[in-house]
């Protein structure tokens, strides 16, 4: 006789796996098919012997080497919550007295995704509301929807999120009594995962004056994923969201050393306003009585030793040659075909790429044509939230050049092309066919 069902949780329930995670299994279970898909880091560009040094340097001496191995705090190590509140001050050109922040702000997490899940705790109950950009970071959908929020999304342009777009939307949420469900507005806002578009300098100021203006009854928090802010390879930087947040009230600023120095170390980092720090240190106590604490003493050691700072130069480096490869196979191999258009992003992994009259989503004709070729994308669908009529575009792909070595992109893109030609013909085919 079989057991009883299980009774699950109705988070459990809403909770589903990844719409990437059987493009994922396609690239690990498909010999020779180059993957632009998952946006991994270059493999060959870890810091295996900067890391290596780090570890070994704490070990050395019984005191540091017990302090790492031992238990640490939920907060985070203090010296490394030190060291990121300096960072991004510094990357910002202030003093933290000047945007009222000290490492009491600063929590260390388990990645950035950490970081993400427990702000959703902290803030949502099901039916709350959620602004993002269209597209957005899919994984960020998932998330949001096994905490049962509701995501309204805000068109993008080639400055970021439309400020226009999103004071519309506040307005008609305040007209329709909704605006009190709104809990945070998300923003991947520099070289955006997935269109490498990046938020312009005014539309920081705009977006956190919108925030504090339709902040009437209760706050809503602007939530900054400044996950790839380190990898800009064009241009110089530009100060973040949270820089217009003088007095530490509206913005949650979060990144992570994954994307500039290496995921393996699992170490993520947030500044935040100190009543949602304390409610988010509560339920991370419960999680896991804080991060992995040798990671963080790594961390440490390679901000303090200068090493960090080198490497995440070198992979500047490394990506804008991708990003150069990538953009100039497209040029050479869709120069004929006037249907395609993509992003140059300035910084980051990733190539957003759009076509008029070819159906790219999962259920499309160029992904098993792809695949045919040898070649994976990410559909852009995935980075849509399907509203009341069910609409969204499937004519975008995400392309990655972060994994993909240095002769595998140009190869990728050629394969792509292949793929799209052999719609465009089977296309023709069916138009002499029907005539």
């Amino acid at each position: 006789m079989p057991p009883a069902p299980l009774s699950r949780s109705g988070k459990s329930r809403r909770t589903t796996d990844s719409p990437i995670s059987y493009f994922i299994q396609k690239a690990l279970e498909t010999p020779g098919l180059i993957s632009f898909a998952a946006g991994l880091v270059d493999e060959g560009s870890l810091p295996v012997e900067e890391v290596g040094a780090a570890v070994a340097g704490i070990v050395a001496d019984p005191l540091t080497g017990r302090a790492a191995l031992q238990y640490g705090s939920t907060q985070g190590l203090p010296e490394l919550r030190e060291q990121v509140l300096q960072l991004v001050c510094d990357a910002d050109g202030v003093r933290p007295s000047d945007v009222n922040l000290t490492a009491d702000d600063v929590c260390i997490t388990t990645g950035s995704q950490q970081l993400l899940y427990l702000l959703g705790e902290v803030l949502f109950d099901p039916g709350d509301i959620v602004i993002t950009e269209a597209p957005s970071y899919f994984v960020f959908h998932s998330l949001l929807q096994s905490h049962g929020a509701k995501v309204l999304t805000v068109p993008l342009d080639e400055h970021g999120m439309r400020m226009d777009a999103l004071e519309s939307l506040l307005e008609r949420l305040r007209r329709s009594g909704d605006l009190a469900r709104v809990k945070v507005i998300y923003t991947v806002d520099y070289f955006q995962n997935p269109t490498g578009l990046t938020l312009a300098v005014d539309r920081r100021a705009k977006l956190v004056e919108l925030a504090r203006q339709y902040s009437t009854n209760h706050r809503i928090i602007v939530l900054e994923d400044a996950a790839y802010r380190e990898l800009r390879f064009t241009g110089a930087d530009l100060p973040s969201v949270k820089r217009f947040d003088p007095k530490n009230e509206f913005v949650v600023y979060t990144s992570t050393f994954s994307k500039p120095c290496s995921p393996g170390l699992k170490t993520g980092y947030a500044l935040m306003p100190p009543d949602v720090m304390a409610p988010l240190l509560h339920l991370k106590g419960s999680h896991d009585f804080g991060s992995g604490n040798l990671s963080q003493h790594v961390a440490s050691r390679l901000i303090a030793s200068g090493a960090y700072a080198k490497h995440a130069e070198h992979l500047r480096n490394v990506y804008r040659k991708k990003r150069d490869l990538m953009v100039q196979a497209l040029e050479t191999e869709f120069r004929d075909f006037p249907a395609a258009r993509w992003t140059v992003p300035a910084g980051g992994f990733y190539v957003w790429l759009t076509f008029d009259g070819i159906d790219t989503g999962p259920d499309g004709p160029l992904v098993p044509a792809a695949l045919e070729a040898g070649v994976l994308y990410v559909p852009g669908q995935f980075g849509h939230v399907f509203d009341d009529t069910d609409s969204v575009p499937n004519n975008e792909c995400r392309l990655c050049f972060g994994v993909a070595t240095e002769d595998q992109i140009p190869e990728g893109i050629r394969r792509l092309r292949k793929a799209c030609a052999a719609i465009s013909a089977g296309k023709r085919e069916k138009v002499k066919a029907s005539v």
